[in-house]
């Protein structure tokens, strides 16, 4: 029987090939016998003598190919706009994809690593949809102004930026969402400098990233959360090089492997060589790229700055500004953008429930008209669900229920709307509650959709309000369903689960009803909106129900339902996002109630 084939591959030159050779050593020693793997060493130019050093590896589970991409790189010469770009070899990841039509799915490598672990396990990995299986940087992490670099100049979190230096690739996925062009396009577009190729990647696959173990890049820079032997894979970044420095951490582990080559020997005079104003480069170096990174956070027109000027609605740039500060300051409940003027909705005016025929009537073309104007969103990109998870769990609850949602874009309870359709029990209806100058004063179609799509208006009007909470507890205790935002504000592709309200609670507490707590999370979607953000492609979790605490009464059991909402909310950020949950507001700034927490730093 045919053995699978595993890719791997490596790009180096001619200098440090010596270094691909020990970690390739390592990875054949370590692996399993199961497999037929195939290391592809992508070059421009390698001596034949160093050729037949790296093939002396080979056996009859690995094979070894040397590529020379000098006439691929020729082929897309016009596409290119900085020839040097290309005389480094760690571009050449990007292109293993176009090179290779044939692959689904490859494993990238840098020659500066040792590994342990069993590399087949790494290939099968099932990273479904993401572009790329990846480790989180750690530098960025661990050193501000390098994660201020990321956050200020590329976009992208310190704590979802990946090192490039193990890639589990998906080649069809790169292929699908023409990686490769758009890297050229933002080649045009703005020259990074820090860490090159890395920002490029980070940029084109923010929210597509599937976060492998990190012992799958243990990369030596701070402490270890994990003795070193479990590592499956070490890396030796930026100064610590076991062939430059003798004192480098876990340089035992290097030339243990190293010891069983055939460039054993080089490799030491390359250390015992290596000259003390060399010495003193690489620490220059390091200081270098700090200076860098802070001149792009400071420049004016760095490649944040320039996209926002550019290709962004400055009123959407402004909004993102607003909730940072926002944040900061600790006012969740605020909204950011001001609805229009709205005015006092009268006792006289509705009746919550109580429809007459003329309202049931204009209720039914409300939702017909608002289905045909959400797959119209959704036929042109504008309004993208990925996926519904939980959906079992609207079929579990035998009574009425509290339904919750995190508050981001004015169609998210159209997002809602259609889990309940798609999951819902169709003898109980689903009814949303929405602000009184929604209701009041939107003009045309929104304001038709905003009175009479099972609306639920607040007011400023006591005895309106009266009205309004009679109706919602009729519905719960009738076996409806209720959608509430107790975030109360609306932040714009805000992911974070924001301090909740007590409102939406009460209600269930009073009526001993279940809370259903829906969370929709967002990646950027290959679609470029008309404001110059990418749509958001949303997936919907629907938890299960929380039920009320029978041993508990009043205002205890509201803020029981509360922060195990909080709770969930919490668990599905952090697990979606593969980040730590915390604010930039002080400790004494967040809201009192909030079982949420807060945090300056993260580990």
């Amino acid at each position: 029987m045919k053995q699978p084939v595993i890719p791997i591959f490596y790009a180096c030159d001619d200098a440090f090939v010596k270094y691909t050779l020990v970690s390739l050593h390592s990875i054949i020693v370590n692996a399993s016998k199961d497999y037929h793997y195939v290391v592809h060493i992508l070059h421009t130019e390698i001596s034949e003598g160093m050729m037949r050093k790296v093939h002396e590896l080979e056996n009859e589970n690995f094979e070894i190919r040397f590529v020379d991409v000098t006439n691929y790189l020729r082929s897309i010469s016009d596409k290119l706009p900085l020839r040097d770009y290309y005389s480094k070899t760690t571009y050449y990841r990007l292109f293993i994809a176009e090179m290779f039509p044939e692959l689904t799915k490859a494993i990238y490598i840098d020659s500066d690593t040792v590994v342990q672990g069993d590399i087949s396990q790494l290939y099968l990995t099932d990273i479904q949809d993401a572009y790329v299986g990846a480790c989180h940087e750690r530098v960025m992490i661990l050193t501000d102004v390098f994660g201020t670099y990321v956050e200020k100049v590329i976009g992208v979190s310190r704590y979802n930026f990946f090192n490039a230096g193990l890639l589990l690739i998906n080649c069809d996925q790169f292929r699908l969402h023409f990686v490769l062009d758009k890297f050229v396009d933002y080649l045009h577009y703005y020259n990074f400098v820090v860490t090159q190729d890395e920002d490029y990647l980070n940029l084109i696959c923010k929210d597509h990233v599937y976060w492998l173990d990190q012992r799958w890049n243990t990369e030596l820079y701070g402490e270890l959360a994990y003795p070193i032997e479990q590592a499956n894979l070490i890396h030796f970044i930026m100064t610590s090089k076991p062939w430059h420095y003798e004192d480098c951490p876990h340089s035992d582990i290097f030339w243990k492997y190293a010891k069983e080559t055939s460039v054993y020997d080089e490799i030491r005079e390359v250390l015992e060589s290596y000259p003390d104003e060399k010495k003193e480069q690489d620490q220059q170096v390091q200081e270098n790229l700090i200076a860098l990174a802070e001149k792009e956070i400071n420049r004016e027109d760095n490649f944040l700055n320039r996209w926002n000027r550019d290709k962004r609605a400055k009123d959407r740039v402004e909004v993102i500004r607003k909730i940072e500060q926002l944040e900061l300051e600790g006012r969740f409940d605020e909204d950011v953008e001001i609805d229009p003027p709205g005015r006092v909705l009268l006792p006289d005016e509705i009746e919550y429930i109580q429809k007459s025929i003329t309202d049931k009537l204009k209720t039914k073309l409300a939702f017909m008209i608002a289905h045909r104007f959400v797959n119209n969103l959704i036929k042109d990109k504008k309004f993208i669900i990925k996926e519904m998870r939980g959906l079992e769990n609207f079929k579990e609850m035998n009574s009425g229920a509290v339904i919750t949602c995190n508050h981001f874009n004015a169609f998210d309870s159209f997002a809602i709307q259609l889990a309940y359709e798609a999951g819902g029990q169709p003898n109980r209806s689903f009814w949303r509650v929405i602000r009184e100058g929604n209701y009041t004063s939107f003009p045309g179609f929104y304001g038709f959709l905003m009175r009479h799509c099972n609306t639920l208006p607040l007011s400023s009007n006591r005895d309106t309000m009266k009205k309004f909470i009679a109706a919602t507890n009729q519905l719960i205790q009738d076996g409806n369903y209720v959608l509430f935002y107790p975030e109360q504000s609306m932040w714009w592709n805000y992911r974070k689960p924001k301090p909740l309200k007590t409102g939406a609670f009460m209600f269930a507490a009073k009526n001993d009803a279940p809370v259903l707590p829906c969370f929709i999370t967002m990646k950027d979607s290959d679609f470029m909106g008309e404001d110059g953000f990418y749509v958001q492609e949303y997936t919907i979790h629907i938890a299960k129900p929380i039920y009320p605490n029978p041993a508990l009464k009043g205002k205890k059991q509201v803020e029981y339902l509360m922060h195990k909402n909080e709770e969930v909310w919490k668990e599905i950020y952090e697990s979606e996002y593969h980040i730590a949950l915390s604010y930039t507001t002080p400790a004494d700034k967040m809201p009192a109630n909030t079982s949420l927490t807060c945090s300056d730093n993260q580990a």
